[in-house]
């Protein structure tokens, strides 16, 4: 049974159509990538799945066991709850449960109340709450923020003040929590560094459920999807495979419907000139062959599918105005703290003309001020830096701060950084970076985060440096913006120095990796994959560490010790066992309390039995919790 099915789902905002003919099922495990240029429709169709917005023909229907949960790009991020209230909210029809059930109780028995009704009431209650794991909800919720790094003190911290990545973190915590069985992630890495993004892919490799990602990272969606659904052009394209399998289909499917189209038209043209000469013989006979020949004409136009027109690229080449010596910039002994924070400490590096030098690292440990630090832009606590001769420096800042917020158009934000150019020059620029006709006198303050990154990229185009310092060049791209950037820079004859997550986009270009913790830096020769091979080289290579020699009193503290973790295990299991018998006493008083409701005596007796089974049942749970927290640590 499908949990989604869409037939022939049509979709448009007043005279823009956005997609149509679109028509697929989801299975119950499905992985499924959702990718298209943007605008190109991806999130109109969650929203679609999510009953936000109706289609303007066909149907989208849900399996009747299915449960969607929808993690969205920016959730939460205006949220003024703490983060483990947020993540309560997913309970929040259990919270009100529990809220009505304290009213019920409190209104059972009094004068003028309608008593049979309460306890109807009261039952439908408490069946959500059994069907939600309502006795739980609370731990569980704890539990779930541990597991994904986050510590007890960080479950007070407003949602408003936490960083992308932990907002991410919050919104995936929300969702397994959530009971849902169809996911639906819009644009999940976003925000994430590259442990956190490995992290997700073992979620959702190992969650049992089915999902859909809006993706622009061409590496996870290879590592994560069995299927691949693209939008483009309007059209809905399906196949199965990752993206790279997905990406070498669709352009056989494009071969093919080139020859079929070009086969198509050549013989449309070839029947045309029947047509015509049988046009100059002028007799009753040549018109009935020109009808049939035009039936000829009209069948072949029918069925003929023209072949998708490329989608707009940006085009451009960073050339350099000179060429930097070969030492282009050397740095040792670099620290940076703010107050008690040290982001990191005795960085040095050396980097080279022609090298492609990527820098990782995990949220937080300064991969950004590092770059800043570097180009002089934040003042270091101590080290020295020192350019090489003819370098010039081109800086592509993740925030766009330099760009103008303003109501300056497009055009004069890149006119006023090079006076020197004419105006036809700087239009002709914006035109190969898709700013045409009256794009150019947009608003700067109106333009989306992919657009702003248009023009910093077309301005460090002109720049003519040698030497490019890019901090997420491809965190506001489209796959095939992305892909026009990879190009450029391949062909580019100068320095790169890049901070990315993109892994797919490291493999492309580099030539070393630089991964930075609060140690310092080291170096790895290759692409990221190249990096994750020494890595587990390492690992697998690491010299045992020696035996300390043993204390006179080891033995009996180990002794000790094993004692404590065998009557912690011992405490566990008891309580587990207790556990098992008090749900089947609870499921067993529910059953008894359904079967008495004309009772009122007998319902009443009932109730206050199973509330303080449930109440000693939570208690349980509680303290099998914290016993495995002992447990845990113990061992």
């Amino acid at each position: 049974m499908a949990l989604a099915s869409a037939f022939r789902l049509s979709m448009s905002f007043g005279d823009t159509d956005i997609f149509s003919d679109v028509s697929f099922d989801i299975g119950a495990k499905d992985k499924i990538g959702l990718i298209g240029v943007n605008g190109a429709g991806k999130t109109t169709l969650f929203k679609l799945f999510t009953r936000e917005y109706t289609p303007a023909s066909g149907a989208l229907s849900l399996g009747k066991d299915t449960v969607i949960g929808y993690m969205e790009q920016h959730a939460c991020a205006e949220s003024e709850r703490t983060m483990l209230d947020e993540l309560l909210t997913v309970f929040s029809d259990v919270i009100a449960a529990e809220k009505e059930l304290s009213e019920i109780e409190q209104r059972i028995g009094k004068q003028g109340a309608d008593n049979a009704a309460l306890i109807a009431r009261q039952s439908a209650l408490l069946d959500l709450i059994d069907r939600r794991n309502g006795l739980t909800y609370q731990s569980r919720a704890r539990a779930a923020l541990r597991g994904l790094g986050f510590e007890e003190a960080d479950f007070s911290l407003p949602c408003k003040l936490l960083s992308g990545g932990q907002r991410s973190k919050v919104s995936l915590a929300k969702l397994l929590l959530s009971g849902a069985n169809l996911l639906l992630l819009d644009e999940p890495t976003n925000h994430l560094d590259l442990k956190s993004i490995a992290w997700l892919e073992d979620f959702i490799a190992q969650y049992t459920g089915a999902c859909v990602v809006i993706s622009h990272d061409r590496y996870f969606l290879d590592k994560i999807t069995t299927r691949i659904f693209e939008l483009s052009h309007g059209r809905f394209f399906a196949t199965d495979g990752n993206y790279s399998r997905h990406r070498l289909l669709r352009e056989e499917q494009k071969k093919a419907e080139e020859r079929v189209y070009a086969g198509a038209m050549k013989e449309i043209h070839r029947i045309e000139g029947i047509i015509e000469q049988q046009k100059r013989f002028n007799r009753e006979r040549n018109y009935k062959t020109i009808a049939s020949k035009q039936k000829s004409i009209d069948r072949l136009e029918k069925d003929l599918v023209r072949p998708e027109q490329a989608d707009k690229a940006i085009r451009f080449h960073f050339t350099p105005t000179l060429t930097s010596g070969n030492d282009v910039l050397f740095a040792k002994g670099l620290s940076k703290a703010f107050g008690d924070k040290v982001l990191f400490s005795d960085v040095s590096l050396e980097i080279f003309r022609g090298e492609r030098v990527f820098l990782t690292g995990e949220n937080g440990c300064g991969k950004s001020t590092l770059l800043k630090i570097l180009l002089g832009r934040e003042r270091r606590d101590s080290g020295k830096i020192t350019l090489g001769v003819n370098v010039k420096i081109g800086y592509f800042d993740q925030t766009l701060a330099e760009l103008s917020r303003s109501e300056k158009s497009v055009l004069d934000e890149v006119w006023d950084a090079f006076r020197q150019m004419n105006e036809v020059d700087v239009r002709r620029a914006l035109a190969a970076f898709l700013f045409q006709g009256e794009d150019v006198f947009k608003s700067m303050r109106a333009l989306s985060g992919g657009e702003r990154a248009r023009v910093a990229l077309l301005k460090l185009m002109l720049s003519g440096a040698n030497f490019l310092v890019l901090d997420e060049p491809t965190n506001h791209l489209d796959i095939a913006s992305g892909e026009a950037l990879e190009a450029a820079l391949s062909d580019f004859d100068g320095t790169l120095l890049i901070v990315s997550h993109d892994r797919y986009f490291i493999n492309r270009l580099a030539t070393r990796v630089l991964n930075l913790d609060s140690h310092g830096i080291e170096s790895f020769t290759g692409g990221y994959d190249d990096f994750l091979l020494a890595l587990e080289a390492r690992r697998q290579n690491a010299p045992q560490q020696p035996k300390k020699a043993p204390k006179e009193n080891a033995y009996q503290k180990q002794k000790e010790q094993n004692s404590r973790i065998r009557r912690t295990e011992g405490k566990i299991r008891r309580l587990e066992e207790e556990i098992d018998r008090a749900d089947a006493q609870i499921a067993e008083l529910q059953k008894t309390l359904n079967a008495a409701a004309a009772d009122y005596e007998e319902v009443l007796r009932l109730t206050n039995a199973l509330h303080e089974a449930t109440t000693a049942q939570e208690a349980r749970m509680e303290e099998w919790e914290q016993l495995n927290e002992e447990l845990e640590a113990l061992q």
